[in-house]
């Protein structure tokens, strides 16, 4: 009888184990003691371009350091161009991993899965999906080898660092874009290639637990509902059966306990906000997973359940591309519809609250201890009591205030930085090839106030105001930028003043929002268009 796929993968990752195939990670040829370097990382890749030929290796970015970040393409026929990909039925995932560097099973994981695809060509994935696979996004990052860096993580001794080159958090920078990585994630791999799946890994800290890997889908609620519903409903607890029944791999949703010393509280997934790339993904109206593998396990253990995981979600996507296509399409024409002509109830949240899922999650923990004199996040340390409990998941976001979803939005300054965030984000932009006058929504500010501590090098934006409806004229060559399109959620969530995560949070607007004298605002610089018009655009 024919092996499957899966079956085969199984048993070549126990082969590995034992020095019986090549090329093998630095994990495999260490026993598990080390992780590996740029130039291992990049010396595997390239010998498995030489053994195959349906691998192919491209650049998504050079990092402020000098670094190539490589992306495998990999598939059956392999595709030479993203144009052979417009009349392919297959479907496309994104692998990704080490964007935090010193959380490194998916840098190992990811290219382990690299090598065993390839050596399965006629396999059912690599036949129904065309894989992209990233290992090391934070090159930079990866090279600061030291043993102080997590010392609470479980092996390997020395790992790299969570910042890139420019001392930033590149799992904070997906709405900013002030990072050559992310910037070029989004040019090279997003916009270009249109994943319907990706999967980003990282190590936990938080909440203790057995189970060794731990995964979670896009929760913000400016994404579309259908796509969250879809991953919290059928394609999650899919993988998750699959993951446990079949690979014999303990996993749960990802979170902590809200509250470690009362489990009956619950378990919550915090983080919604789409500079985390997974929620920014969401907002794309795309899917997209987060990996966070247990820290307290130990490497090898870890490596494996995050190999299986993508190699579960993989699966997935192979058997059910035609309804995963389907469903994207359709949000996609849906988000374009809206834009076109937004609805009375179309709203975009300015504010959320995360609700409990229709179902409860167990988990296996390990109960806390508090230790004296400490305080704060690391005031816990692991016991050895055990308890398996049930209780509310938190990961699901909604609207508490919105605003409603508008026609378009005009720009009236003609900022070169802001234009090219935009537009490398992906955004369609239009310019008037008139002067019009247009009814709008201005937003005047009525208090503006910066954080009282730097982050990722700002001191990001806390606003309050209002709408003011008015007659305004707009001079030709106005900045104009329609939301029916693909990423009509990303423009609102980019430009809407009350945004959490906007570009005016994140100081793009500054220097047009206050006079030099004087304790006025100035009004924001972008309008809302909230009905449409026919409108004189070059």
């Amino acid at each position: 009888m024919r092996k499957t796929f899966a079956l085969i993968i199984s048993i070549v990752i126990i082969q590995f184990s034992n020095g019986q195939d090549k090329p093998l990670t630095t994990v495999e040829r260490t026993n598990y003691e080390a992780t590996s370097t740029y130039t291992e990382v990049m010396t595997f890749i390239g010998e498995l371009q030489k053994q195959s030929e349906f691998i192919r290796i491209e650049t998504i970015a050079i990092t402020i350091e000098g670094r190539d970040i490589p992306l495998m393409i990999i598939g059956n026929p392999l595709p030479e161009n993203v144009e052979d990909l417009k009349n392919d039925d297959r479907i496309v995932v994104y692998l990704q991993g080490n964007i935090h560097a010193g959380e490194v099973e998916g840098k190992e994981a990811t290219q382990m899965m690299a090598r065993d695809l390839l050596k399965y060509p006629e396999s059912d994935i690599m036949k129904n999906v065309v894989i992209l696979i990233n290992p090391i996004l934070n090159a930079d990052g990866n090279e600061k080898f030291s043993t102080q860096n997590r010392k609470n993580q479980n092996g390997p001794e020395s790992v790299g660092v969570r910042h890139n080159g420019q001392n930033l958090d590149l799992n904070r920078d997906a709405m900013k874009l002030e990072t050559p990585e992310i910037r070029g994630l989004v040019m090279n791999v997003l916009n270009k290639w249109d994943p319907a799946i990706s999967v980003d890994c990282h190590t936990t800290n938080g909440s203790y637990h057995e189970e060794p890997t731990t995964f979670v889908w896009m929760t913000n609620p400016n994404g579309d509902r259908n796509l969250i519903n879809f991953m919290r409903d059928e394609m999650m607890p899919k993988v998750h059966r699959t993951l446990w029944e079949k690979y014999n791999v303990e996993n749960i949703f990802y979170g902590e306990f809200i509250d470690r010393l009362d489990y009956s509280k619950g378990w919550i997934s915090y983080a919604a906000e789409p500079r985390y790339l997974v929620n920014y993904i969401g907002i794309r109206n795309r899917l997209a997973i987060l990996n966070e593998n247990y820290v307290y396990a130990d490497f090898k253990t870890r490596v494996n359940a995050s190999y299986h995981l993508l190699l579960t979600i993989l699966e997935y996507a192979s058997e059910n591309k035609k309804e995963i296509k389907k469903l994207l399409s359709e949000v996609d024409q849906a988000t374009i519809a809206r834009g076109m002509k937004p609805a009375l109830t179309d709203s975009f949240a300015i504010k959320y609250k995360g609700l409990p899922t229709p179902e409860k999650i167990t988990i296996k923990a390990i109960e806390a201890d508090t230790i004296p004199g400490m305080k704060g996040y690391w005031r816990f340390k692991q016991s050895d009591r055990k308890s398996t409990v049930t209780v509310d998941y938190f990961a699901d976001y909604f609207l508490t205030e919105g605003v409603r979803f508008p026609y378009a939005y005009l720009l009236t300054i003609k900022d070169l930085e802001l234009i090219d965030v935009l537009k490398t984000h992906g955004i369609e932009m239009e310019q008037l090839s008139t002067g019009i006058n247009l009814p709008v929504e201005k937003f005047m500010i009525n208090k503006l106030t910066g954080s009282k501590r730097l982050n990722q090098g700002h001191y990001t934006n806390n606003i309050e105001g209002e709408f003011i409806v008015e007659e305004k004229v707009f001079t030709e060559g106005t900045y104009v930028i329609r939301t029916g399109q693909k990423l009509g959620s990303l423009i609102a969530y980019l430009l809407e003043p009350q945004s959490d995560d906007g570009l005016l949070v994140w100081n793009y607007f500054d220097r047009y929002l206050v006079p030099q004298w004087g304790g006025s605002y100035y009004p924001y610089p972008v309008y809302r268009l909230v009905e449409k018009q026919k409108l004189p655009l070059n």
